[in-house]
């Protein structure tokens, strides 16, 4: 195994950690799904995830981590697209 690989596995181990802690603290109700936290832990671990994945492919695991870096994504969209739209409306609303 060269240290690339080795490397690959650590920061896969790290993404790993970072998906579950946020499942983790949304299942004893420190997060919530529609915190920029949780989407956030879930959007970084996934993504290390992948980077693994490129050393270490697994066809199913890369969709499966694709599709929560998607996910998140459009969680995080939401999230900050909802607020901008909401700051111009109280905005226009002072005006």
């Amino acid at each position: 195994m060269t240290i690339l690989q080795t490397f690959a596995d650590m920061i896969g181990i790290i993404g790993v950690v970072l998906t579950l802690t946020a499942y983790f603290l949304l299942n004893i109700n420190r997060l919530h799904s529609t915190q920029v936290s949780y989407l956030l832990l879930n959007f970084l671990g996934s993504t290390l995830v992948l980077v693994s994945l490129y050393f270490h492919w697994n066809l199913a695991s890369v969709m499966i981590e694709f599709c929560w870096v998607l996910i998140s994504l459009v969680g995080l969209y939401r999230i900050f697209m909802g607020k901008s739209i909401r700051n111009s409306v109280k905005a226009r609303d002072v005006l």
